[in-house]
């Protein structure tokens, strides 16, 4: 009982394609193929940008010193 056969799976795919239909099914699997296609061209792109971005976008290492006041505090 800890794993399912394969003729469980494919009971579960007939169910699955009775109530949903087979057009929308496959409009579901172009949408998520579309989506991890946008992704994975999102992490490519992302991957490029720092080194195309030159010495401008070093971090220069000043350091700026300041006091945290909380919004309830009285100027007294």
């Amino acid at each position: 009982m800890g794993s399912f056969s394969v003729w469980h799976w494919l009971i579960v795919l007939l169910i699955v394609m009775l109530i949903f239909g087979t057009k929308k099914l496959r409009n579901m699997g172009a949408d998520l193929g579309g989506a991890v296609r946008g992704f994975k061209d999102g992490m490519r792109e992302g991957g490029e940008k720092p080194a195309e971005a030159g010495p401008a976008a070093q971090v220069t290492g000043k350091v700026v010193e300041g006091e945290v006041r909380s919004k309830t505090e009285s100027k007294a």
